[in-house]
């Protein structure tokens, strides 16, 4: 009871406006001040600490630089003519396009926002002086960002994995299919609105396999990544926070050596970019430390899976009640909060009624991401709609056929667990 007010009093300071680092830290310690609690405050300082204290934990910071990175090293123009050549020719082209580009962006940036932010820049403008909308232009960019929750490397999923201590290695395997699945639900959805519409295409013809050879030859450095990194995890040629290092090592390589676009000005402004970043993630990392050890000294997971595997009497009833749980949340919350707070409580619950939390993993990051980008809250809906200049009504309402495609590819997800765990079953055993 005690650690349900605490996180209450957390989400109060939150929806007054308190940034969420010092809303979590303020909750937690309050635990320790209260008289019934016998605990000496510097546990509370002792967890802050010790929650830095982790070799997984390097793989966020690396992450986050190398997209940033992969930002400056000229890859996202070499990969929006790749993803323009592929889909331009179906109805609706741009829109096909930056689906396919989120796909392939999946790998770089590895932040749902940050793709959505960058697509908005990109293609925003001429997708609406095409003729499109700007509350569809904004439901396609916004929701485009869900395969980068699922496409390794996920930032989403590394934390997950960290606070879940469950395997990285498998949940970057796991999240190919799920990515694939929505990337295919959404470039359908987007076609059915296109052509009633009448919204046309940017190429008139299928590309030649001349012209697919030739784009792909300038983003192959872009569309290597990811297969270096789960091929060097497969074979144990590195952890995932060693996948980080080298994949920092590997943008320097391709911006300053390959491409030749990355001097010493592009690289400061990604590490500034980052440090901004990482200070955020981490400062929330730190206090969040002090909620999980409230959580785990007033045994919440075991209560919870207590009452859960009384009321539930099966794992795909309680998937669904978590499902609904993490839909609301994440449009009150930011993703990377969410998983953050849950995830200590949630995985012994799901492990406890016999739910692989790889399985799990893929459906929690797929829907607190999904609620960043709706009302009320949404962060993604936000930043494109600041960007596009459109109304949240007309965003809203152009999201609902999205919201429908993704809703059938998490019910695929949730009653079919081997979408998500023969890849990494095979691979890895």
């Amino acid at each position: 009871m005690t650690a349900a007010l605490l996180l209450g009093f957390g989400l109060l300071l939150m929806a007054i406006g308190m940034p969420v680092a010092f809303a979590i830290g303020i909750a937690g310690f309050s635990y320790f001040l209260l008289p019934e609690t016998f605990l000496p405050t510097g546990i509370a300082v002792q967890r802050i600490v010790s929650s830095t204290q982790s070799f997984p934990l390097l793989a966020v910071p690396l992450f986050i630089f190398i997209g940033h990175l992969m930002n400056a090293s000229g890859i996202t123009p070499r990969l929006v003519h790749l993803s323009t050549l592929l889909a331009g020719w179906m109805s609706g082209g741009l829109a096909q396009a930056s689906i396919v580009l989120s796909t392939l962006m999946g790998g770089v940036s590895g932040s749902a926002v940050a793709d959505a932010a960058m697509q908005s820049r990109v293609l925003g403008k001429s997708m609406v002086e095409g003729g499109y909308s700007p509350g569809f232009t904004g439901a396609v960019l916004s929701i485009g960002g869900l395969i980068t929750a699922t496409i390794p490397p996920s930032i989403g999923l590394i934390l997950y994995g960290y606070l879940g201590e469950v395997s990285i290695g498998r949940l970057f395997i796991a999240g190919l299919v799920p990515g694939f699945l929505l990337m295919v639900a959404l470039m359908v959805t987007t076609y059915i609105v296109a052509k009633r519409r009448g919204y046309q295409p940017v190429r008139q013809h299928l590309p030649t396999g001349s012209e697919v050879l030739k784009a792909l030859r300038s983003s192959i450095w872009a569309i290597l990544f990811p297969v270096w990194l789960l091929v060097g995890i497969r074979y144990g040629l590195f952890t995932p926070s060693e996948a980080g290092a080298f994949a920092v090592a590997y943008a320097l390589l391709v911006g300053c050596v390959i491409h030749r676009v990355m001097g010493i000005k592009e690289i400061l402004n990604a590490m500034r970019a980052s440090v901004r970043d990482i200070g955020m993630i981490m400062l929330i990392i730190m206090f969040s430390g002090i909620i999980g050890y409230v959580v785990s000294f007033e045994r919440v997971p075991q209560t919870i899976a207590e009452l859960t595997l009384g009321v539930f009497s099966s794992h795909i009833t309680l998937l669904l009640a978590v499902a609904v749980i993490l839909v609301l949340l994440g449009m009150l919350l930011e993703a990377t909060v969410v998983v953050m707070l849950l995830t200590p409580i949630l995985v012994p619950v799901i492990k406890a009624a016999g739910v692989d939390p790889v399985h799990f993993g893929l459906l929690m990051m797929t829907l607190v991401t999904f609620g960043g980008m709706t009302p009320p809250v949404g962060i993604s809906m936000y930043t494109v709609c600041g960007i596009l200049r459109c109304s949240f009504y007309d965003y809203s309402r152009e999201l609902l056929p999205f919201s429908v495609a993704v809703f059938i590819v998490v019910l695929g997800i949730l009653f079919f667990p081997n979408i998500v765990l023969f890849l990494p079953n095979l691979l890895l055993g």
